[in-house]
């Protein structure tokens, strides 16, 4: 069974969709559309050389989703997914390309996204730190047992995991993390404690967006985040996107959930190939690739 999976925050790289736009009158149409719809031009920095500002939220978001969603449409019949998932922002556009959202709407929720969560890295300075070599358990107790806010946030595969947490929270748990044999802690360069309660601010607000937003019936399952479940049902769908920026990222578990109801095969839509790499460390039989036109 095949699945299209979609790449979140980090896959990022300057030039990335400048291929797309320049072969397709297509892809040319949709990034003109976006370039309107968002009010400046994310085509500029997309395809130029300035990778800093790619790197801002407002920015890095819209420009993953643009890339990922367009090259799934621009591949026309030949995208035909059993089913789908993405890496947190990835939902999202995961969504479009199935046809659950428009591209307008989808891109619309991405921007108020991407806002949403740099107001409130400015409003809650945080981060995030990868933790490799230890097991999940393990981790979660350690969290647990400290003070400052400190959480799970992304199930990435089995031996890694990323936590969320205040400045202070986030050292003090590198420290007690190492101390308990993990290979790395190590510190992201990342302004954010996403997908921990630091970001209820922004959670409360791409609420909002997302009640007043038609979702429409797709054209196959998606796994989705905060359950690793296959869903059809817009109306879950929509209760489960609400909760996705404060819940953890359930990347492990969604990946064994596809495995066990018969994947055998995932193409990655969009930059980069961190998801082809995260699976083969589940399933070093699967056939990985990356969607091309």
């Amino acid at each position: 069974m095949k699945a299209y999976v979609f790449p979140g925050q980090g896959a990022q790289f300057p030039g990335m969709g400048k291929n797309l736009y320049e072969t397709s009158a297509q892809a040319k149409q949709l990034f003109d559309k976006a370039n309107e719809i968002l009010g400046f031009s994310i085509t500029n920095i997309m395809f130029g050389e300035d990778a800093e500002a790619l790197q801002k939220t407002k920015v890095t978001q819209p420009a993953i989703f643009l890339h990922s969603v367009i090259l799934a449409k621009v591949l026309g019949a030949s995208f035909m997914p059993k089913m789908v998932a993405g890496h947190s922002l990835g939902e999202f556009s995961a969504l479009v390309a199935t046809g659950y959202l428009s591209f307008e709407d989808g891109l619309k929720l991405v921007s108020k996204r991407a806002i949403a969560m740099q107001k409130a890295c400015e409003q809650n300075p945080s981060t995030m730190a990868a933790v490799l070599g230890l097991e999940n358990e393990v981790v979660e107790r350690i969290c647990a047992e400290i003070a400052e806010v400190v959480v799970p946030a992304n199930y990435n595969c089995p031996g890694q995991l990323v936590i969320s947490g205040s400045n202070e929270g986030i050292d003090i748990a590198c420290a007690k993390l190492t101390e308990a044999g993990a290979r790395r802690a190590l510190k992201l360069p990342v302004g954010g404690a996403f997908h921990s309660l630091l970001m209820e601010p922004a959670r409360a607000e791409l609420e909002q967006a997302i009640y007043s937003t038609n979702f429409l019936e797709g054209s196959c399952p998606i796994y989705q985040n905060v359950t690793a479940k296959p869903i059809t049902n817009p109306k879950e769908i929509k209760e489960n996107l609400k909760k996705q920026l404060t819940a953890p990222v359930l990347w492990t578990q969604t990946m064994q959930q596809m495995i066990a109801d018969g994947l055998t095969s995932v193409t990655e839509v969009g930059p980069g190939r961190i998801l082809q790499g995260l699976f083969n460390k589940v399933d070093r039989q699967l056939e990985t690739q990356s969607a091309s036109l």
